[in-house]
This record gives structure tokens, C-alpha cells and sequence, in this order.
């Protein structure tokens, strides 16, 4: 495969030309829904207890997750922190970042910005010399190479910085992306060219923003490793394989869950990896949609779920692609975040609830004042809730969240 057949859509946003097909394609297996909910669960670290507490499972958890998505909102801990509590004990709000920066994982784009296992660093290093990734050109022609140079050499001497602790450089044209405004500060916006060309890594998040520091001190045990490769289809090679793993059934079909693949999706690379054995591809009864799985899935070794409930965080990997969690769980999934109040069915920041396997209900909740104010809750249609298990839920959340209680209301059907 030619790597400059996959490159010049990544560029453009145009189909590009097309790749040459593979002659022999294995056939799709057709996987039952309960074996698929299983292996999901299993892939998700979602079915029961895999990783230590503390700070090694956060690490072992991120290796096997491969991306956990940021979100900056932070209502009852921050969409990686839901992620985490999910799934290893013993941690607190925030631990998720003190446990992984610096040294253990970087933050970029994947399924939108993500947080990274370390090992991953040296592929994006080798990308990011040619990559144009999102507005990353828009912002380069907005600054002055000069303010380039002073800030990565401010953050060479100096780091770790916040951007509140550069010099000042003075404004910049803000982006303006459908209405999302960026930065009008040219220390910042320098940053951010910086941080996607993986000339500095983000080494810590505060409350006072995150922070900012050169590879050789932030990452020091990959740094300077190589991927192994030196095409742009090695990179594509590796991570569509690395997407899977983290989607667990990466659908064919377009949708947010490719992201920065999506040109990959409509280029020949799946089928390739499929016909050299290193994706397999699914399809699942009753329906016509194609995924994409690891290859030898369903060899791996499955647990029953345990009886615990997780209150899961909206951008939860499992909960990716909304229309596999409708199929597998008969459970419709909307974040409703940025519609208007009068547009929404259930709430603003909305975390599902998962219990022995199934989604079976969801909750708007706050913490205030050392409370934990659980504002609406709703259960699935024909689910009674295990009220003491939420109850036991609540109570761990909220003493990760340092609440030291829980107020929550009956369940109404969802």
C-alpha cells in the first residue's frame, strides 16, 4: 500500500484516490449479542475488578483502554477521573492525572483528545512531523515564528509552565470554528502548535490549567524511542489496530468514533488488515452494519460481571458509539450537554448506570457543599433498580468526590 494514498485526504478532507483491494477477504463472523456484550465488557475493564488499586492500576488500566478521552467539564470529576473510579479502587478526584503525569501518558488526538499510554508517544512524535492536525496550519499562519521559537525555548529552560506563567507575546486572530472561539493570546495558541507538533507534552493537569514540559524531561523512558517504521502507513497500520483495541467493535460505518482515522475508514487499509489476519471482521444478528474486531477476540477470556454498579462517565469508551449500545444493551444513549434545556430528554451532564452487565439506568448529579446531590435519577423501562447497590455506588463516588453525603431521589422510569 502507498502511504501517499491514505495522506492526501488526511490533508484535504477529499476521499483521495483509492487503494488497491486485497483479492482474498476472509468473511464477516457473525457474533451473538450476549458473547459481544461479554467480550465488550471484558475489553472495557467494565465486567469486574482487573487492575490493583491505587496508581498501578490506573497505569494498567490506560495500557488497556488505550485512549481515555478529556473533556474539561467537572461536575462530579472530570470524564477521565469517571473513567477511572469506574474501574480501579482506591482513588480520589483528580488521581487519574497525579497517577499518570508525568512520565505515564500524553495527551493527543485520537478518539478526540485523549489521553495516551507513554508507548504511544514515539508514533505520534513521527506523525507529527508531517501531520496537519486539526486547525494546526489556521494557527501556525496566525503566529510570527519568532513567538514560536521564545516560547518552546521558555519552555526548554523554565518548564513545567502553565500557559499563565509565559511570557506575554501579545494577540493573535482567534480561531472561530463554527462559533467555538479560540485563544487570542500568542503564548497560547503557540503552545498548542507546539503540544500537536509533540515538541512539548502536557505533564500535568490543575486546577490552574494544564502544564507544560519538553519530551526528555515529561517522558523520559520513550522520548527518544523509535516506532519502528519510518512510513506514514505504518503509522496508519498501527493506529487503526490501536483503535480497534480501544472500541472493542469499531463499526465500518462513518461516526465520531474514528475521529482522526475517519479517511482511513474509506481507504483499502481494513480490508487489508483484515486479509493479513490482523483485524477480523463482525457482523452481529439482526443487523446489516459491519465492525471491525482484534483478531483471535474471541479466543480471550471473559469474566462474569460482578454485582458492583459503575456509575460511568458520558464519554465512556463503551459508550462510543451509541448505536452498538442500543443494539447490544437496548439502551439509548444521548449526551445532551450543548443542547438548549428545552431540547433535552434527560439532563445536562448525565452519567448511564451499569449493573450486572446492562445499562439500567442514568443520573444528573452535583456535588455541593460536601453533598453529593444525585438531582434526577432515572431507571430503564421493565428494571427495577438494585437499590442497594446504587446506594453503595453513591457512597464511593462520593468520597472520591470528598462529599460525606448522598441525597438522592426515587427512580422514575427514563
Amino acid at each position: 500500500m502507498r502511504a501517499d494514498s491514505i495522506r492526501p485526504h488526511l490533508m484535504t478532507g477529499s476521499a483521495g484516490p483509492p487503494l488497491t483491494v486485497p483479492k482474498t477477504i476472509p468473511p464477516a463472523v457473525m457474533v451473538p449479542a450476549e458473547q459481544a456484550r461479554a467480550f465488550l465488557l471484558n475489553q472495557h475493564a467494565l465486567a469486574a475488578p482487573v487492575h490493583p488499586p491505587g496508581a498501578e492500576g490506573v497505569r494498567a488500566l490506560l495500557r488497556q483502554l488505550r485512549h481515555i478521552q478529556l473533556d474539561p467539564l467537572d461536575v462530579i470529576g472530570t470524564n477521565a477521573d469517571l473513567v477511572a473510579l469506574a474501574r480501579i479502587d482506591g482513588l480520589v478526584r483528580g488521581d487519574v492525572y497525579r497517577h499518570l503525569y508525568p512520565g505515564h501518558a500524553f495527551e493527543h488526538w485520537a478518539k478526540e483528545r485523549c489521553l495516551l499510554p507513554a508507548e504511544a508517544f514515539a508514533h505520534y512524535r513521527e506523525r507529527s512531523l508531517e501531520a496537519p492536525w486539526w486547525r494546526h496550519v489556521a494557527r501556525v499562519q496566525r503566529l510570527p515564528a519568532p513567538v514560536l521559537r521564545a516560547v518552546l525555548e521558555e519552555v526548554e529552560a523554565h518548564g513545567p509552565l502553565t500557559a499563565a506563567e509565559l511570557t506575554d507575546h501579545g494577540a493573535v486572530e482567534p480561531l472561530d470554528w463554527s462559533g467555538w472561539k479560540g485563544t487570542a493570546k500568542a503564548s497560547s495558541m503557540a503552545l498548542e502548535v507546539l503540544w500537536t507538533r509533540c515538541d512539548i507534552v502536557v505533564c500535568g493537569r490543575s486546577a490552574g490549567g494544564k502544564r507544560y514540559d519538553v519530551p526528555r524531561r515529561a517522558l523520559p523512558d520513550v522520548a527518544r524511542s523509535s516506532p519502528g517504521y519510518t512510513s506514514e502507513e505504518g503509522f496508519f497500520r498501527w493506529a487503526l489496530t490501536e483503535r480497534v483495541e480501544a472500541a472493542g467493535l469499531l463499526s465500518r460505518a462513518a461516526g465520531a468514533h474514528w475521529s482522526m482515522l475517519s479517511p482511513v475508514r474509506v481507504s483499502s487499509l481494513p480490508d487489508t488488515l483484515v486479509a493479513e489476519g490482523l483485524l477480523e471482521e463482525v457482523v452481529l444478528p439482526g443487523a446489516s452494519r459491519r465492525y471491525l474486531a482484534p483478531a483471535g477476540f474471541r479466543a480471550r477470556p471473559v469474566t462474569a460481571p460482578d454485582a458492583r454498579m459503575r456509575i460511568l462517565g458520558p464519554l465512556d469508551p463503551l459508550l462510543w458509539d451509541r448505536a452498538l449500545v442500543k443494539q447490544l444493551f437496548g439502551f439509548e444513549y444521548v449526551w445532551e450537554v450543548y443542547k438548549p434545556e428545552a431540547q433535552r430528554r434527560w439532563g445536562w451532564y448525565v452519567c448511564p448506570l451499569l449493573h450486572r452487565g446492562q445499562l439500567v439506568g442514568r443520573l444528573e448529579a452535583r456535588v455541593k457543599e460536601g453533598v453529593l446531590h444525585v438531582e434526577k435519577l432515572w431507571r430503564e423501562k421493565g428494571v427495577k433498580l438494585d437499590d442497594a447497590a446504587l446506594d453503595e455506588a453513591l457512597a464511593r463516588h462520593a468520597q472520591a468526590c470528598g462529599a460525606r453525603k448522598v441525597r438522592r431521589p426515587r427512580a422514575r422510569v427514563g
